[in-house]
C-alpha cells in the first residue's frame, strides 16, 4: 500500500454577500478581521501589535473602562427619559390647572391675559 499525502488546506476565496447598509458592510470587515487575527495567532505568525491588542482587550483595565462606558451610556439614557417624564409632568399640571378653571366656571383666556403681568 502506498501512503498518500495529506492534503494541504488550500486558501479558497470566499465571495460574501455584499452589505446592504454601512453599518452591516463594517461588521463584515471586523468580522474578517477578527477571522484573520485569530488564524494568525493559531499559526504563530501574528504580529506584536495583533498580540498586544487582544491582550489588552482582555485585561482587567480594559473590562473596567468598558463596565464605566455601560454605567455611563445608562446614566445617559436615565436623564432623558427624566426629562421627558418632567415634560409630561408639566403638561399634566396644566391641563388639570385648565380643568380647575373650567370647573370655577372661568374662561381660561382670561387667566392667560392676567399670567402675562405676573412675571
Amino acid at each position: 500500500m502506498s501512503k498518500t499525502k495529506p492534503k494541504e488546506k488550500t486558501s479558497r476565496q470566499r465571495t460574501i454577500k455584499p452589505a446592504e447598509n454601512p453599518e452591516a458592510r463594517e461588521s463584515q470587515l471586523v468580522s474578517l478581521a477578527i477571522n484573520l487575527a485569530e488564524r494568525q495567532l493559531v499559526e504563530g505568525t501574528a504580529s506584536s501589535q495583533v498580540i498586544t491588542h487582544y491582550l489588552k482587550l482582555g485585561s482587567r483595565r480594559e473590562k473596567l473602562e468598558n463596565e464605566i462606558k455601560e454605567k455611563q451610556k445608562d446614566l445617559i439614557s436615565a436623564k432623558t427619559e427624566a426629562i421627558h417624564s418632567s415634560k409630561r409632568i408639566e403638561e399634566m399640571y396644566a391641563d388639570a390647572l385648565n380643568a380647575m378653571k373650567s370647573y370655577s366656571g372661568t374662561n381660561i383666556n382670561d387667566y392667560d391675559e392676567y399670567e402675562e403681568y405676573d412675571d
